[in-house]
């Protein structure tokens, strides 16, 4: 694992990552990786932690140093404030810096109208500095709608229902080095209350690359192939995450703030881990038995993600220029970087 303990950051705390001091000895091609944590404050080290594994657990021949940051103007205890002083970069050093590959996570919504959010006016400077200088964005779930609108005027959709489970995907019928040596079919967590089409990202020129059997987009890129790529699914998600999402809306039903009890999230509970909800449910256990339902829980989109995710970082690293104000090689065209490196290798 060639993440690089560069920081005092616990979520880089990871079995096999180097410390600065073994990776300044290595003479290895290094990325540096820009993360941008919008999430709210009782997930902000979750998800660092759970986008930190992901880059960890990539094969590629390279040391990767990740540059956490955040936005100014979203609410924060004073906690996560002081976290993010001691652990976390500012924008301004970053761009002064340059990055290789840039990952912005999903953010807590709270105005029908994304454009009224506060963090709609500074992740559109961040966007549009890393789509001329970065050589890569993955934006996550919420991200990728707040840049699809930016970008194209594609308004996210409100579902019928909360999307809230693990669903059956499947490569979409096309060819992209995204895709890989993955499954042709295999699972990816969801939760989320919006959507956008399939049909919409196509009119706009963006590249569906995974879908699930009623062409509910999970990952899509832009139209050159790779400057941006979009996900609207969790590959990210830890084992128990759903399952503490599950607890935390049972426990608001408890304190009497839902009307109903929350569903099980789809796909996700086994029979047996159904069954043990449901004695709860009905007041035959004294407390949430989360430990007992953990163990009967699999993880079944743990190893397409990590194989995307790698493929992605893979490409990164074909494509990158050394200089880290330079998002390409010599010779790469910008329109279309994924033709440039198919016509290198043949």
């Amino acid at each position: 694992m060639p993440l690089v303990r560069h920081l005092e950051l616990p979520s880089l705390n990871l079995p096999g990552a180097l410390s600065l001091e073994q990776a300044t000895r290595q003479d290895i091609r290094e990325l540096h990786i820009g993360f941008l944590n919008m999430m709210p404050d009782a997930a902000l080290q979750v998800t660092e932690r759970q986008f930190l594994k992901l880059v960890g657990n990539c094969n590629q021949i390279a040391q990767f140093y990740v540059h956490p940051f955040s936005l100014p103007g979203l609410p924060r205890g004073p906690e996560a404030e002081q976290y993010i002083a001691r652990h976390y970069r500012s924008f301004e050093q970053l761009k002064g810096e340059g990055l290789d590959a840039l990952i912005v996570t999903g953010a807590n919504v709270t105005r029908p109208d994304l454009r009224q959010e506060p963090f709609w006016g500074p992740l559109m400077e961040v966007l549009a500095w890393a789509t001329r200088r970065v050589t890569s964005v993955w934006c996550s779930c919420l991200a990728s709608h707040a840049v699809l609108e930016h970008l194209y005027g594609i308004r996210r959709q409100p579902l019928p229902a909360k999307r809230w489970g693990v669903y059956g995907h499947r490569k979409a019928r096309v060819q992209h080095p995204l895709l890989h040596d993955i499954n042709t079919r295999f699972d990816v967590p969801h939760s989320r209350w919006n959507t956008v089409s399939a049909e919409r990202l196509r009119q706009c020129g963006v590249t569906p690359l995974i879908v699930d059997d009623h062409e509910e987009v999970h990952l899509a890129v832009s139209p050159d192939g790779l400057r941006v790529v979009y996900s609207q699914g969790h590959p990210e998600y830890d084992l128990n995450s759903l399952l503490k999402e599950y607890k935390r809306e049972v426990l608001r039903y408890e304190a009497g703030e839902l009307a109903h009890p929350p569903p099980f999230p789809e796909g996700y509970f086994p029979p047996p881990a159904e069954a043990l909800a449901e004695r709860y449910r009905r007041g035959e256990l004294e407390t949430f038995p989360e430990a007992e339902l953990e163990d009967l829980l699999d993880n079944t989109w743990g190893d397409t993600g990590k194989a995307v995710f790698n493929n992605w970082l893979g490409l990164v690293y074909q494509l990158t220029h050394l200089e880290r104000h330079r998002p390409f090689v010599e010779g790469v065209d910008p329109e279309d970087p994924i033709g440039w490196l198919s016509a290198a290798a043949a």
